[in-house]
């Protein structure tokens, strides 16, 4: 179900267009990946929903409405540039902004208390932000944006500063934020991360969306027929039996032998395993399916081209 959309998004600042008639849907409790290369208008769109800055043209619906100025508490914004007072002390600070979102006193002690403790980081309270690592400080950021519990939420580089166990950690909590019934946006140039986590994606490049959908669909979009056997030769092997056959590759890995081979709009795997069948043992034999990073990397350099 639509929870959030922008349509025909466009933003021009002096000479540059940073966002040319972009469009994207976001569905209840799911999380939508916003990707794209450096200077692409991804921060520009996230600035824009989070009304930072005003689009030239287009609309933003929330809940099927209109966006609104006070939809503002009803967003968490985790921007890549983080935005922590230094000479401040973490505690001071989080209820500060814990009460800019609306929540009062009482419940940002209330709320802060639960996080610090699930995260371990209670003696953090009376230390200056420029006491902590990065890491820390963006721990900190992550609480007061989910502080609130807001509806939609908007992470810009989230696992920017940390180790591999706290990446996991955030990953785990933005997953939990979504059981919950949180909507997510989600920016990075991990494509690790966006496979993990996220179910649709848009991908914007000079300042255009050049590709949306759901991730399962667009990797098998661009699956090229191509597969990869893992055998055990049962005698010499014959590899003029695959002469009809694009083989890409056969290579050894961890003692193991493997092909790896591209049918054509005519053959099918059938046909594949029968020429082999008779000379090899099939180990394993699987459809080689592009990861995001792949593809992004690909649809990039097409409309660079």
């Amino acid at each position: 179900m639509e929870f959030f959309s922008v349509h025909n998004i466009n933003k021009t600042f002096i000479n540059h267009q940073a966002l040319t008639d972009v469009s994207i849907t976001v569905n209840k409790g799911s999380i939508f990946g916003l990707l794209g290369p450096n200077g692409a208008g991804k921060t520009t769109l996230i600035r824009i929903i989070n009304q930072i800055t005003a689009p030239d043209s287009g609309e933003i619906l929330f809940e099927g409405r209109k966006l609104k100025a006070d939809d503002i508490f009803q967003i968490g914004y985790l921007p890549e540039e983080r935005g922590l007072y230094k000479k401040m002390k973490v505690g001071e600070q989080a209820i500060y902004l814990a009460r800019l979102k609306g929540l009062s006193k009482t419940d940002a002690l209330k709320q802060l208390k639960y996080w610090f403790e699930k995260f371990e980081i209670q003696p953090w309270w009376n230390k200056k932000i420029e006491e902590l690592s990065k890491g820390m400080q963006q721990k900190i950021q992550f609480i007061i944006t989910i502080l609130h519990e807001p509806k939609l939420l908007i992470f810009d580089e989230p696992f920017s500063g940390f180790d591999p166990i706290n990446t996991n950690l955030i990953k785990q909590e933005i997953l939990n934020l979504r059981e919950k019934g949180a909507t997510v946006i989600f920016s990075t140039h991990n494509m690790g991360s966006v496979e993990e986590l996220c179910d649709d994606i848009a991908l914007v490049n000079n300042s255009k969306k050049i590709l949306d959908g759901s991730i399962d669909e667009i990797r098998n979009t661009y699956k090229t027929n191509t597969y990869e056997i893992e055998y055990k030769s049962t005698y010499d092997f014959n590899k003029d039996s695959l002469k009809d056959f694009e083989v890409l590759d056969n290579y050894m890995k961890n003692g193991n032998s493997y092909l790896k081979v591209k049918l054509n709009d005519t053959q099918n795997t059938n046909q594949l395993i029968s020429n082999l069948v008779t000379q090899v043992d099939i180990k394993s034999f699987n459809e080689i399916i592009p990861n995001m990073n792949d593809i992004f990397i690909k649809v990039v350099e097409e409309t660079n081209e």
